[in-house]
């Protein structure tokens, strides 16, 4: 637990730091840490205007997917959950964290805000709509056919937008044990379907490495990249 704690510690501090010198807002010049104490694993932020809102896993808990605002990255206020509807989505009893509610995505496109994440325990990766973050939020579009865990969304300049994933596409998913990798496609964010052919990106860091984890699809003025939060053997 330790070990987990100090590598959400890390993460979290990871995005205040690329956040922070991508759009000019500086941070607090002291803070404490964890800068969102209790638990809240596993953050993902998104700007809009000047005000920072994050979503964290929630597993097996209900409500789940909660939902922070910051103004500077460091004082956070609890605005609400994305699952807060008990026909929402279906919690099975006795229902294991593994299998629960994991790895969120935020992101902000013309006036809605999109959450996308995986319940491995029910039908895999779905996405859930918002025009206020505060909710209500919309039912859950399951994704038909996206195999694998921690969904990412990302525009391009173009307006199409693109799904990203952790998972093996083409067959070779028993290579080694554990292998794994980060596939890519076009995706309707508003109807939760897939368009065009699937692309295998990577297939993790090295040979007989073991589960590429939390993709997500940046681009700058220079190049677009992909970030992979890799989690080793422990």
């Amino acid at each position: 637990m330790k070990t987990l704690r100090i590598k959400l510690t890390f993460l979290l501090l990871s995005c205040l730091l690329f956040v922070s010198n991508n759009f000019g807002q500086s941070a607090p010049e002291t803070f404490k840490n964890p800068i969102l104490p209790g638990f809240y694993p596993d953050p993902s932020i998104c700007r809009v205007g000047d005000t920072y809102y994050m979503v964290n896993s929630s597993f097996e808990w209900y409500p789940g997917l909660p939902i922070h605002k910051s103004k500077d990255l460091v004082n956070w206020e609890k605005i609400g959950h994305g699952l807060h509807r008990s026909n929402q989505i279906m919690y099975k009893d006795g229902l294991k964290n593994s299998n629960g509610i994991f790895a969120p995505s935020i992101r902000y496109h013309k006036g809605t805000f999109y959450i996308i994440t995986t319940m491995v325990g029910q039908k895999g990766n779905f996405i859930i709509t918002a025009k206020n973050p505060v909710g209500p939020w919309s039912d859950l579009m399951w994704i038909k056919d996206a195999p694998g865990i921690d969904p990412s969304l990302f525009w391009d300049e173009d307006g199409k937008c693109y799904y990203t994933g952790a998972g093996i596409i083409d067959g070779t998913n028993r290579e080694w044990p554990g292998k794994n990798g980060i596939w890519m496609q076009e995706i309707n964010p508003n109807k939760g379907i897939l368009l065009g052919e699937p692309k295998q990106l990577t297939y993790g860091h090295a040979s007989n490495a073991r589960w590429a984890e939390g993709p997500h699809l940046y681009k700058n003025r220079w190049r677009v990249c992909v970030v992979d939060w890799r989690r080793r053997n422990e």
